[in-house]
Parts: structure tokens; sequence; C-alpha cells
């Protein structure tokens, strides 16, 4: 009779732990998708979007009319980091060129 005892209480005792092991296999598959699901429907369409945008502000030229700080113009020199747009006859005014919103 005590040996059907400890039989029990082993059994007791190993099943909670299983349950265990498997309640943390669950959570860390749960994790996993939620990256998953984040990296297909937040990061990736912005990594995306941020080289469309990296890819327009090294096609500006001289001559081009852009759209920067709301602002329209034509570029008159285009520089490492900024752009001297001409907003109106004689007018020139230096802007960064991560200000450029759009090319026409």
């Amino acid at each position: 009779m005590n040996e059907t005892v400890e039989v029990v209480n082993q059994t007791a005792q190993t099943i909670p732990a299983a349950q265990q092991q498997a309640g943390m296999w669950g959570m860390i598959l749960y994790c996993i998708i939620i990256m998953a699901v984040l990296y297909l429907f937040m990061i990736r369409p912005n990594k995306k979007r941020m080289a469309e945008y990296q890819k327009m502000l090294d096609s500006v030229k001289v001559g081009n009319r852009v759209l920067a700080a709301g602002i329209y113009g034509t570029v008159k020199k285009v520089n490492e980091k900024t752009i001297e747009m001409e907003i109106a006859k004689g007018v020139v005014v230096e802007v960064n060129k991560n200000a450029i919103a759009a090319i026409e």
C-alpha cells in the first residue's frame, strides 16, 4: 500500500511540471507569432517606404520643382544635406533635404 501512495505522489508532482513546461512553450510560440505579425505589417512596409523616400531624395537635380516645408520652388543648387531653391524671382532659400515632400 505504501508503494502505491508513493507512485501516486510522484505522478502528482510530475503532472504540474509537464503542464508548466507546455504553458511555457505556448507562451514562447505566442511571442514569436506576435513578433512576426509586427514585422510583416509594421517594420517591413516602413523600411520599404523609407528606401523609396531616400531614392527620391537622391534623385533631386537642379531645375526640379519640389515641395519642401509646404513651399513650392525650383532647385537651384544641391548640396550634401541641403538644397537651395528659388521660391520667387530672385528669392533663394536653403532647405534641408529631409524637408522635401515631393518632386514634380
